[in-house]
């Protein structure tokens, strides 16, 4: 396998980590460690984006939330 196609196997299985990390956060562990976001819908989608990118460090601090209840 050449380099580029190196480059899109791993792009592709951040994406799709990161999209199985928005889904659940987003479903379940927002509600939980953010109360004022109980029911609040709309500003989800904005979220998507971030957590996608940025899916180990939503893990991270969603863990280190759950640990301090």
């Amino acid at each position: 396998m050449i380099a580029g196609q190196w480059v899109i196997v791993a792009a592709t299985a951040w994406a799709l980590a990161g999209g199985l990390t928005a889904s659940v956060f987003l479903l379940w562990g927002l509600d939980r460690i953010d109360p004022g976001a109980k029911h609040a819908y709309a500003f989800r989608p904005l979220l998507l984006p971030g957590i996608v990118l940025l899916w180990p460090l939503v893990l991270a601090r969603w863990a280190g939330l759950e640990k301090r209840k």
